[in-house]
């Protein structure tokens, strides 16, 4: 009589199949505890670094560095460092000046097509900040060109001094769907001649001009976000600050060696009656401070050195 062949596996065989079954299990349950966690744990991590900020243009303290724009206390770079910039190129129409001579400084704002942009916000009360400093960080001017209908700025400028100057267009543009980008753009000018460059003034909290004493409190941090804060004084005690552009004072920080940009706005309202900035300086090194503030309908000019470590 033949052998009979049992229909029930070896124990072998019903081994392999437990192992090879548990494989299979594991990874339909690795694969959905991903789809899981992809979906889900979006809405319990780290806000999107996409965010914009939220001020209405024109108010609130902020910093203008990068084209990409960034809120108090979130990482920032210098800008004004580069001719182009978020798809647009500063282009002067001239950039040579006979020093101490009256000239204009026309350029244009162009855009990836090489066609110039017309569209600007108002932010701080004017569609256009130029600031034009010597490399040497001497003769600071905080400039508010006026646009022509084909998109040319101009603006009267007086090059005191020979040398190679900076000239940072601060602007935010408008896009046909109404988005909106911050942007500084940087280019030099020259002024040709004798160039005697003037050594940087010693670090100091306090400074006088026009008759005002002006001092700041406040330790900036290579990386972080601080307060720093600046009492004007006259004769008889505290000045009666104005608006100028619609705040209280204007900061702009300017880093030695490459002269990467800080332009940075105050808190809308005076504490203790002293201008509060909320400065984030991007690297250690020496930068010039130019504040500027409005007393009896003139604007006056405090500068600073400042050395962070």
């Amino acid at each position: 009589m033949p052998d009979q062949i049992s229909a029930a596996p070896d124990r072998s065989t019903l081994r392999l199949a437990l192992v090879v079954g548990g494989l299979v299990l594991a990874v339909l349950l690795g694969f959905g505890l991903g789809r899981l966690n992809a979906n889900g744990a979006a809405t319990t991590g780290s806000p999107s670094l996409a965010a914009q900020h939220t001020d209405p243009p024109g108010i609130g303290p902020h910093n203008h560095g990068t084209a990409m724009g960034t809120d108090q206390g979130a990482a920032i770079e210098s800008g004004g460092l580069a001719v182009s910039s978020a798809g647009f190129t500063l282009a002067p129409l001239a950039t040579e000046f006979t020093a101490n001579h009256p000239g204009q400084l026309r350029f244009q704002v162009r855009d990836v097509q090489r066609r110039p942009v017309t569209r600007f916000a108002v932010v701080h009360d004017k569609p256009m900040h130029l600031i034009v400093v010597r490399r040497d960080l001497s003769g600071y001017q905080h400039l508010h060109p006026t646009m022509a209908a084909d998109g040319t700025w101009s603006v009267p400028l007086t090059l005191a001094q020979p040398g190679v100057w900076r000239a940072y267009a601060d602007f935010t543009v408008v896009a046909d769907n109404g988005a909106q980008t911050a942007v500084t753009l940087g280019t030099d000018l020259v002024a040709p001649g004798g160039y005697q460059p003037r050594s940087l003034p010693g670090p100091a909290t306090s400074t006088t001009v026009d008759g005002f004493t002006v001092g700041y409190q406040g330790t900036p941090q290579a990386g972080a976000t601080v307060p720093l804060t600046f009492r004007v004084d006259g004769a008889g005690g505290a000045a009666p600050l104005e608006r100028y552009l619609g705040a209280y004072g204007h900061l702009v920080a300017l880093r030695e060696g490459d002269l990467g940009y800080l332009h940075v706005h105050p808190e809308p309202e005076l504490v203790d009656g002293q201008v509060k900035f909320w400065l984030t300086t991007p690297s250690p090194g020496r930068y010039r401070l130019y504040l500027d503030f409005q007393v009896g309908a003139d604007v006056h000019t405090a500068e600073f050195t400042l050395t962070v470590p």
